[in-house]
């Protein structure tokens, strides 16, 4: 299991990924856009949303630092961007987290399929703090 950092941003993440890829000498990310996901029937994407990030990455002295742009429709609090990610080949593991972090807190995305992966929910735990707990089945 491994546990790692998740920020998003305000529609400029693309500048500060890239920006933090130059501070840390990384490789130059893969960057994953909203306009590159699959198309949802029951949700029309804004134009103007089709070029934020929907998903990119860096490895920062050893530590995966993952991010992304705050979807259309959801709000941006600076100081709230930053989530915990729990990444685990363990189906079991992640139902059991996730069970235990939402108690008393308040759960913003229930475990369920995605198109990234076969389990996966958010939760923000009762001291405020987000999880995103994701099954990786090695596939």
């Amino acid at each position: 299991m491994a546990v790692g950092v998740y920020i998003n941003f305000n529609g400029n993440c693309r500048e500060a990924v890239e920006f933090y890829a130059q501070v840390f000498g990384t490789e130059k990310p893969q960057i994953m856009t909203f306009g590159d996901l699959p198309p949802d029937p029951g949700f029309e994407l804004p134009e103007e949303a089709k070029n934020l990030v929907m998903h990119t990455q860096l490895n920062i002295n050893g530590s995966n630092v993952m991010f992304s742009d705050l979807p259309p429709g959801m709000s941006f609090v600076a100081g709230n961007n930053i989530s915990l990610y729990v990444l685990s080949e363990n189906l079991d593991e992640i139902n059991a987290l996730f069970s235990k972090l939402k108690e008393g807190g308040t759960v913003g995305m229930e475990l369920q399929e995605t198109f990234w992966s076969k389990c996966y929910g958010f939760v923000t735990d009762k001291f405020g703090i987000g999880w995103q707990l994701n099954y990786e089945s090695g596939q």
